[in-house]
């Protein structure tokens, strides 16, 4: 493979104007159009990488990140299309702007392209105003995605710090995740359901960051005053997540997951298909963890044993009649597999210590 010409100088150069350059892949077959856009896309503001065909392409992209690619849709060895498959199939990598330049015109063509993976398109001759123009606004999206998953690394963070908090074993998270996506799959959920369940798994409980360490780590049963507190943390946490948009599927889980098919849980009180149906199967899932896996104060119990009290709870009312039936049918099915323990280190939980009276703050601003 030859090597990927990278721009001479601009980290140093983008080191002296303080702003991080836009890294680019440009792939293209055609010297002439790989020295255009080269010549075009010049440092500081721009790091490219180019190479000749699909191939090289392929093997920069296992090894660097890139903001952007622009992709000639015709070359000799692997198409463009075939490289917009790699990127989103074979290294997942969804959110990656890719940029088809095409000489044709054939609109069947840019529909394959756009099937495959591409985001946008440039067609030869272009002029320089706007292969900028088209770069920069592919960047500026992809980099605002990047903060967004960056502010959701931080909440899944609090999230785990919570769960250690709460002295939990550490892998309860990460059981109810995959319980949680089992159930969705026999339902038949699509994608980004299940990745709101997988999501939910660790942040259901997130609101307990704002609950006092007196009525959260209270040995014994609480008093009114104290399950009136307790009872705030599906607000706080739908507070929380709905500060990101990425978790707009993830908050009802948040929310709603204490609810009861009579219209007798909290925090709303909700009745029947009003609750969210993401959160009807997740509480089945959470509920059967709590039972079946020991925690400090309890050892766990038999999986038939869970089943009978979840159908009890069922048959006074508590639970959606129809997901119960199909919850029983693919625990029978389907034996839970556990992953091993995770366990938390001091630097977590003095992390956590730093963090909570933040979260308490939230919760006394809900009044």
């Amino acid at each position: 493979m030859n090597r990927p010409a990278t721009q001479p100088g601009f980290a140093a150069l983008a080191a002296m104007t303080g702003a991080a350059p836009y890294r680019v892949l440009l792939v293209d077959d055609d010297p002439l159009q790989r020295a255009l856009a080269t010549e075009i896309l010049e440092p500081p503001h721009y790091q490219v990488d180019a190479v000749a065909g699909g191939i090289d392409a392929m093997a920069c992209l296992e090894t660097h990140t890139y903001d952007v690619i622009l992709l000639d849709q015709h070359m000799p060895d692997v198409s463009g299309d075939d490289v917009c498959r790699h990127v989103r199939q074979a290294l997942g990598d969804a959110m990656l702007p890719i940029i088809v330049v095409t000489g044709s015109s054939s609109a069947d063509q840019l529909e394959r392209s756009f099937a495959a993976g591409a985001t946008d398109f440039i067609r030869k001759p272009y002029q320089a105003t706007e292969l900028v123009a088209r770069i920069e606004s592919a960047v500026s999206r992809k980099r605002l995605t990047d903060q967004l998953d960056s502010a959701e690394e931080v909440m899944f963070a609090l999230a785990r710090m919570v769960e250690a908090r709460d002295g939990e074993t550490g892998d309860h998270c990460t059981r109810l995740a995959e319980l949680a996506v089992r159930f969705g799959r026999a339902l038949g959920l699509a994608p980004e359901q299940l990745l709101a369940l997988r999501r939910g798994g660790v942040l259901h409980d997130i609101g307990k960051l704002g609950i006092p360490d007196r009525v959260l780590l209270k040995r014994g049963p609480l008093d009114d005053a104290e399950w009136t507190i307790m009872r705030t943390h599906p607000l706080i946490g739908d507070r929380l997540c709905a500060s990101l948009r990425s978790l707009h599927l993830t908050a009802p889980i948040v929310r709603s997951h204490h609810e009861r098919w009579d219209g007798s849980g909290y925090p709303d009180g909700l009745v029947g298909e009003q609750i969210p149906l993401l959160a009807r199967v997740f509480q089945l899932c959470d509920i059967f963890d709590a039972l079946t896996n020991a925690r400090a104060y309890k050892p766990g119990m038999p999986t038939a044993a869970a089943l009978e009290i979840m159908q009890g709870e069922c048959d006074r009312g508590w639970r959606d009649p129809a997901l119960m039936r199909t919850f029983r049918e693919l625990v029978a099915s389907q034996p839970a597999v556990h992953p091993p323990a995770v366990e938390h280190d001091d630097l977590g939980r003095t992390l956590f210590t730093a963090v909570v009276a933040s979260g308490a703050r939230i919760r006394e601003d809900d009044g």
